[in-house]
């Protein structure tokens, strides 16, 4: 059997067993209740987000703890079944849904907080617990979650973690490799592996949770996550800037961070192409229009007032010298007094209007037909270069070619639109997307990981030797390679 899941690249089913009346009794008598198998229940875990990869599963089953998942995998290990692990299925690049037949293995009802350390900030909760919810428990506490993402209100924190995911706040809280402490995970054969450490440090041997962090669900399923969770902010403000270049937006950067230094937790930019999507097809309006740039920036700290000053101090700076043409400024206390070349708006909930017009891009990209995606990591300097030499190379073969993302970090969101799918567009994108990331030292996946999209490019950012040594990897710890077939790494030689 030969299928071609995204529409280009073609993979044949690996040698695994076929499921059987006696398997979906025995998941039965596991996790009475929690298995599906009607084929309109199944369909939608069969899909991915973007409806560009579909599999075709005839099993999603939905353990509540780690005991019952090292009972399914356990039982898959010696019946050879292939399984897909799924937290909330909002991937970019195939990665959490079944190529062939696998058994899906949802952590959706895995979602109970275990505990949390108010002193500390440490949180220990379930892989499937929603990345939102876990938010507004904390700020109940005192606190949030060291990570934000556009699709905070399905997403799964152990989906998170096993693909590494960024996001809004890693310029200011660092990335889940840094702030998860520990972690719970069900290997291949079924042995729990409990690493769920809530110690800041710990130096006694190799750092193991390493290993499954952006993994993809291909060496063990994470059942639990310990977390290192900031204090929730006192005072946020958040501005929307417009800028007549790239270049301004850079100077504009190196301005923000030397003025604002250690309350400036996100600085994102977009091109005019993005906010004219996102007006018109999610009826957003914008109250900075007329760039060719925007930016979005975030502060957040413990001092109204100090944060404030710092902010009109680098607006005034950034305006005078021409950095910056337009603005809005949003607070969750009262409206900030700056330079007076700024329109001024007031939102009811901090920023939910400005961060709105970031988060819901994606989501804009969609109504334009087929969406070929790329989350690149570049030098920032040459960051929109790449939008711009695409641009020129697909002309009018193309109907946008966009740029977006997290500038602090240099990760660009490259989105090309097209009415429908095709294969000489696609040729036109790819490889030559991966080579100018080559040769500018980027990597080919900033954030979404590898999937099965992107597997069979990862030598455009890791020697051989490296890919080598994590087919060893996956070898060792998943030696039928039942966990997550055909991602995350190019077929073992």
């Amino acid at each position: 059997e030969v299928v071609a899941t995204s529409e280009r690249y073609a993979v044949r089913r690996l040698p695994f067993s076929r499921l059987g009346d006696g398997d979906v009794a025995f998941f039965e008598r596991v996790l009475p209740g929690r298995v599906v198998s009607g084929e309109d229940e199944v369909k939608p875990f069969n899909v991915d987000w973007l409806k560009s990869m579909r599999g075709c599963s005839q099993l999603v089953l939905k353990p509540q703890t780690t005991a019952e998942v090292s009972q399914v995998l356990r039982y898959c290990h010696e019946r050879n079944l292939a399984v897909t692990p799924q937290g909330g299925n909002t991937g970019l690049v195939g990665g959490s849904v079944p190529v062939f037949d696998e058994i899906i293995l949802s952590t959706a009802l895995m979602n109970q907080i275990i505990s949390f350390d108010k002193v500390s900030g440490i949180l220990v909760c379930q892989a499937g617990c929603v990345l939102e919810r876990l938010n507004e428990y904390l700020e109940e506490q005192g606190f949030i979650m060291p990570l934000d993402l556009g699709a905070k209100g399905s997403c799964h924190i152990g989906g998170n973690v096993a693909t590494n995911a960024g996001g809004l706040r890693l310029l200011r809280y660092g990335s889940l490799r840094g702030t998860v402490l520990g972690l719970e995970v069900v290997l291949a054969d079924g042995s729990a592996l409990d690493c769920l450490a809530s110690l800041r440090k710990d130096n006694t041997g190799y750092d193991l949770k390493q290993l499954f962090i952006g993994s993809e669900g291909t060496l063990g399923v994470i059942t639990a996550v310990s977390i290192l969770c900031p204090q929730k902010p006192k005072a946020v403000n958040v501005a929307f800037l417009g800028c007549q270049s790239f270049a301004k937006v850079l100077e504009t950067f190196t301005t923000c961070r030397a003025m604002l230094g250690e309350i400036l937790s996100a600085y994102e930019f977009m091109d005019e192409k993005c906010m004219e999507l996102v007006e018109r097809h999610l009826k957003l309006s914008s109250p900075v229009t007329g760039s060719p740039f925007y930016v979005l920036i975030e502060t957040s700290g413990s001092n109204s007032t100090h944060d404030e000053e710092k902010l009109n101090n680098f607006l005034e700076q950034a305006t005078a010298s021409g950095l910056v043409t337009d603005g809005t400024v949003a607070t969750d206390d009262k409206k900030i007094k700056a330079s007076q070349h700024f329109l001024f708006h007031k939102s009811l909930r901090p920023g939910f209007t400005l961060w709105s017009l970031r988060e819901r891009i994606t989501e804009a990209l969609t109504h334009e037909g087929y969406v070929y995606k790329y989350d690149i990591s570049l030098p920032v300097e040459k960051l929109y270069d790449l939008v711009t030499d695409m641009r020129a190379r697909l002309g009018q073969s193309a109907k946008n070619v966009v740029g977006y993302g997290h500038l602090g970090d240099g990760n660009l969101h490259l989105n090309i639109t097209a009415e429908s799918y095709s294969h000489s567009l696609l040729d036109a994108i790819e490889p030559f997307v991966y080579e100018w990331t080559a040769r500018c030292s980027g990597s080919i996946s900033a954030e979404h990981g590898l999937g099965f999209k992107k597997k069979q490019f990862i030598q455009y950012s890791k020697p051989g030797e490296a890919v080598a040594l994590m087919q060893r990897f996956k070898a060792m710890l998943d030696p039928k390679g039942i966990l997550n077939p055909y991602k995350t790494l190019p077929s073992a030689p």
